[in-house]
């Protein structure tokens, strides 16, 4: 596996694969790299030809008070992981060459990315879609595959790929849970024993919501005020929110209808947490 740490040579590299007239699938990470993150890898190597991925944790996309400084970095195992499941070029570049001095533009996505997680935490999607988009840049992949699991991320990215024309398909990829239900994430190792134990409440909270969806209950209001029964009653957890909205507007929806997406986000400890499923 080649690892490229700059941006002009990044560039250069990817020119020469699609020159062959070969599909490039990109995989963007932040290291830390889970199942959830190598079943992305899987899929895209079975849809192209070339898989090419990134580890880079951006500093852009943290707000002042949150994990930037203590994000799990294990990029030595996490290139062990890639080179195992085939990806041929990595691109690892620092804060500094990604961000250079003077750096002034920034991408936001009004509206899709004020919601959820972009109004509980202000201008993360503006740092994600910032960083996404000079990635696509970057690499200028075929097809770009993320996960389920940040559903709204990908809500927000979608709108920014069709309103600036980037060439690219937008593949998302189920979410990967451990066999307890918890939904993998890099976040989880700050989790303690117990807060884990604590943090499978949010599964079961959409395993109720599920449940009551498939008895016939559509209503949104009566689907949330049965999952805040069980998050409610979980000991450790703090909910941000818990909703069922549209799964590309991630407007609120008074049923959970077809293309609707149920999603929660809750505080286990001093770890923020989300999951969710479509509906349909």
């Amino acid at each position: 596996m080649r690892v490229v740490n700059s941006v002009g040579e990044m560039q250069r590299v990817c020119r020469e694969i699609r020159a062959g007239g070969r599909v490039l699938g990109f995989v963007p990470t932040m290291g830390a790299l889970h199942e959830g993150h190598l079943s992305l890898v899987r899929r895209a190597r079975t849809e192209c030809d070339v898989v090419v991925a990134s580890i880079f944790v951006n500093p852009l996309q943290f707000g002042p008070e949150e994990d930037f400084a203590r994000y799990p970095r294990t990029f030595e195992a996490d290139c062990g992981l890639l080179e195992a499941e085939g990806v041929e070029v990595l691109f690892a570049p620092a804060a500094a060459e990604m961000y250079r001095e003077g750096s002034a533009t920034t991408v936001t996505v009004a509206g899709v990315g004020d919601r959820l997680d972009g109004a509980s935490r202000p201008g993360h999607f503006t740092g994600v879609a910032t960083v996404v988009a000079k990635l696509f840049h970057v690499v200028a992949p075929n097809k770009a595959y993320f996960g389920q699991k940040d559903a709204a991320q990908l809500a927000v990215l979608r709108q920014m790929v069709r309103d600036l024309n980037f060439d690219v398909e937008l593949v998302g990829c189920a979410i990967v849970r451990d066999p307890d239900g918890l939904a993998l994430s890099s976040r989880n190792k700050y989790l303690s024993a117990g807060e884990r134990e604590q943090a499978l409440a949010l599964h079961r909270c959409l395993l109720r919501i599920q449940e009551s969806i498939s008895r016939g209950e559509l209503e949104s209001a009566a689907l949330v005020r049965g999952g805040m029964g069980v998050l409610g009653t979980a000991d450790g957890v703090r909910v941000d929110y818990l909703v069922v909205v549209d799964a590309n507007t991630l407007l609120p929806l008074e049923r959970a209808d077809a293309g609707g997406l149920v999603a929660v986000a809750a505080y286990v400890g001093k770890t923020r947490l989300i999951d969710n499923f479509l509906v349909g």
